[in-house]
């Protein structure tokens, strides 16, 4: 019997969808995919902060979208969300999940009994005469009311949460089935609210960081900065770039959040605004692939990958690639899978990754 599984990916704006078929085998086919807007404040920072609207939303988008699963995998990934290095005595992973709780208070910034922890294996270690063997991994450390927040939202909306995957993780997964390669690969994520970082090795994670920063964090600047209504800010940011590429012309955004050319100040304010946070944000990237390079000697990053409606900004892929002398690359929007019939595949390739992470989290729940 064939099963199928749903990835949705919860965002401060939209919520996206996407149903597989054929999970038991090598190769699961897409023969869903959906998106449907979210009102203002029913989601912020990868964070459910109502409900009952995020739940009505959801029956909208299974409804548009003619999914016939209501099993689904939903997905974290935001500053709530800690992922750390550790290394632990080998043991089966049963032990290891249990003994967490004993082991890594020091490293969170909450009570363990609010957090919900898990470990992801990397790599076997032999003893060294004075300890057994280990195994080195990574810690992941979520806010427990966050996560149940976001799965109430689900199951208001009468749908099974089956898991809760890592967004890193499952952004990994579609783009390594995307372009399987064996090199070491750092593939970065900028969202509305939060920008991930995460380095695989022959697809296998070894290293993951969260920054607390996206693209909607340009627009709040410019609302501030500039007096605009939060529509027109937005606006206003996609049309002008990131202010690194060229000049920025725009300065003045109409009722109906088109961008009209005007005054030299406003104009002038803008570029600076976008300019010194994509510069911070920049930055961060580059030391933080900087410290992995650093401290990882063995595991030579040779490009990134890059994701997220936040590096869409003209020159962001440019100014990323000549700050850490990697090449950049888009990833593959279908993930390499099978595309059902019925589907429109060329919306799909055109989405330029819109729905990666949704795509992701059903292929964890499929693996």
């Amino acid at each position: 019997m064939t099963r199928h599984v749903v990835g949705i990916d919860i965002g401060r704006a939209s919520l996206r969808a996407v149903e597989l078929a054929d999970a038991s085998r090598e190769q699961p086919t897409i023969v869903r995919f959906h998106e449907e807007a979210l009102p203002d404040g029913a989601v912020g920072r990868g964070e459910v902060l109502e409900p009952n609207t995020v739940a009505s939303q959801l029956k909208r988008l299974w409804a548009g979208g003619k999914f016939t699963s209501k099993n689904v995998v939903i997905g974290m990934g935001n500053h709530r969300v800690v992922a750390r290095d550790l290394t632990v005595p080998a043991q089966p992973m049963r032990s290891i999940r249990e003994a967490l709780p004993f082991q890594v208070q020091d490293l969170l910034s909450v009570p363990v009994s609010e957090a919900l922890l898990d470990f992801y294996p990397i790599k076997a270690m032999p003893g060294d005469g004075q300890s057994g063997p280990q195994l080195n991994g990574l810690l992941i450390a979520a806010v427990k009311d966050v996560v149940l927040r976001n799965v109430r939202a689900v199951q208001l909306a009468g749908l099974n949460p089956v898991a809760v995957d890592l967004i890193p993780f499952a952004l990994s997964r579609a783009i390594r089935r995307g372009g399987p390669t064996d090199d070491v690969v750092a593939q970065i994520d900028v969202g509305a609210g939060t920008t991930s970082v995460v380095i695989t090795a022959a697809g296998v994670p070894q290293f993951v960081r969260l920054i607390p920063a996206g693209g909607d964090d340009l627009t709040q600047a410019l609302t501030a900065h500039l007096d605009l209504p939060a529509d027109q800010a937005e606006a206003l940011k996609r049309a002008s770039g990131i202010g690194l590429g060229g000049p920025l012309t725009a300065s003045t955004v109409d009722a109906g959040g088109s961008v009209d050319t005007a005054a030299d100040g406003a104009a002038a304010t803008a570029a600076l605004v976008i300019h010194e946070g994509v510069s911070e944000l920049l930055a961060s990237l580059r030391n933080t692939v900087n410290y992995f390079i650093h401290t990882r000697s063995d595991l030579p990053v040779t490009r990134i990958v890059l994701t997220g409606g936040g590096a869409r900004l003209g020159g962001f892929a440019a100014q990323l690639a000549d700050l850490t002398r990697l090449p950049v690359v888009p990833p593959n929007p279908t993930g390499g899978l099978a595309v059902g019939k019925g589907v429109d595949a060329e919306r799909l390739v055109n989405s330029r990754g819109d729905y990666l992470v949704a795509l992701g989290l059903a292929l964890g729940r499929t693996a």
